[in-house]
């Protein structure tokens, strides 16, 4: 997210009928993408020797870095207008909603376009929403309804932005170099989310958070220029699907037909619905719990932003996505997420920020990749719409009940749910694997350590008959 630069197109993939997809012990421990052989390590950077890629990557740099500088002000500003955790979180689920009701819509549409124009609509777009946000912010006219509407906007753009963005990686890079593109794609994100809440504390504090959307809105002249200075020529070719009925449906049949597609979505969801809502809990810490304003939660986005790195970083080295990292990832995140809400400190509380972050996005990471790597290129967007749907779309649901449980009962109470409900759904999930790929739990002795495998149902026999 090494191929050399040309326009060669992507092997044709397999259906999902393939054995290859449906072998239990590749499917649900170790699955590979139809287009590409399996692979162990890579180097970490090594899909950045590609022009195209290196141009996305350097534009992103920048356009993250001011959309994490408004994620910042957007949610101090809410919370300086009204007071309330609860409007923090209806201004989150506003900004994802739009990917809930036409989400899997953008990802047909993406099928249909070519990716780069697309991109260049959808950045422009997200770049006047900030332009416009910061004029009435500088001028003193903002009010809590138009940041609604700001955050509504910028959903709009995302439900085909993020589809595109996604599908658009494996045409820059190939299908050899995209497991290690995603991962610093997360990377990137995770880098600038470690210097936009930074600069957003100093400029809210300082300058006010008006300059922070301008920041924003300028810093989409960024990714504008790469994705114009591209060389099209060098860009994998990915046949579009033609125009036609039931394309949506043909979508959500080929998921639903795929174990290795639907569980880890259906994972994502919950964690994404229940277990990521941090502009809610993040702020109420900050705010209700530590009585330490703007600067403290820009340190606990600050201090989560650094494990996310290390942990998108950790995911470029791998070569394979597999299914029990995930789960395993999952299970920590909830599990940590649990023992934060009961920290007795600010700095006990800020240091947790950053092992909840590796996880995080250890699960981000996997998901995405295990998902992009099994699904036909002639499906992926459709495929990427949906988990992004999943993963974001949750959040106007959850965001307006973890921020009423937050004002209601605290923001521990708030957290602990957040963590419960993400272990419950990795252990569910990590069952239902077990069971549909016809696999077995098996904790084996490596090196002194134990460790624990999905391994098919018939090799854990043979294995007690050896024994």
């Amino acid at each position: 997210m090494s191929s050399g630069p040309g326009a060669a197109s992507a092997p044709a993939p397999t259906t999902h009928d393939s054995p290859a997809t449906h072998d239990s012990a590749t499917t649900h421990d170790s699955p590979t993408t139809p287009d590409t052989p399996r692979k162990t390590r890579t180097s970490m950077f090594s899909s950045l020797r590609i022009r195209n890629y290196r141009l996305f990557f350097l534009g992103q740099v920048v356009s993250n870095t001011g959309t994490w500088m408004q994620r910042i002000a957007q949610d101090w500003l809410v919370l300086s207008l009204t007071g309330s955790s609860a409007a923090v979180g209806i201004t989150t689920a506003l900004q994802f909603l739009p990917m809930l009701l036409f989400g899997l819509y953008g990802g047909v549409l993406v099928d249909r376009l070519p990716k780069r124009p697309a991109l260049l609509v959808t950045q422009s777009a997200m770049a006047l929403t900030g332009l416009a946000l910061a004029a009435l912010t500088l001028t003193g006219h903002v009010q809590v309804w138009h940041v609604y509407v700001a955050a509504f906007a910028v959903g709009l753009a995302t439900v085909v932005d993020n589809p595109a963005r996604q599908s658009f990686v494996s045409e820059m890079v190939g299908p050899r170099q995209l497991q290690n593109a995603v991962s610093l794609n997360s990377a990137n994100f995770q880098s600038a989310r470690l210097i936009g809440p930074a600069v957003a504390g100093v400029m809210i504090t300082g300058v006010g958070t008006g300059w922070a959307f301008l920041a924003n809105g300028l810093s989409f002249v960024a990714p504008i220029t790469g994705l114009l200075l591209m060389r099209a020529r060098e860009l994998h070719t990915v046949e579009r699907a033609p125009r036609g009925k039931g394309q949506l449906r043909e979508g959500l049949r080929y998921v639903a037909g795929r174990p290795d597609l639907i569980w880890p979505i259906v994972l994502v969801g919950f964690i994404g619905t229940f277990g990521f809502n941090f502009p809610v809990w993040l702020s109420a810490y900050a705010d209700d719990v530590f009585h330490s304003g703007a600067g403290a939660y820009s340190l606990f986005n600050t201090m989560m932003a650094v494990g996310s790195l290390i942990g998108a970083l950790l995911a470029a080295r791998r070569g394979t996505a597999r299914l029990r990292v995930l789960i395993a990832a999952a299970v920590a995140f909830g599990t940590l997420e649990l023992v934060s809400s009961l920290a007795p400190s600010y700095w006990v509380f800020a240091l947790l920020m950053t092992p909840i972050g590796i996880f995080g996005m250890t699960v981000n990471v996997t998901a995405n990749t295990a998902v992009q790597m099994s699904t036909d290129p002639a499906m992926r967007g459709r495929v990427m719409a949906l988990f992004m749907m999943v993963f974001m779309g949750g959040t106007p649901l959850g965001a307006p009940l973890v921020g009423w449980v937050t004002d209601a009962y605290g923001a521990r109470a708030g957290f602990a749910l957040g963590g419960a409900v993400s272990v419950a759904a990795a252990a569910a999930v990590g069952l239902v694997l077990t069971r549909v790929g016809g696999l077995r739990v098996s904790v084996v002795w490596h090196r002194g350590h134990p460790q624990v495998r999905f391994v098919p149902r018939e090799h854990r026999e043979r294995l007690a008959a050896a024994a």
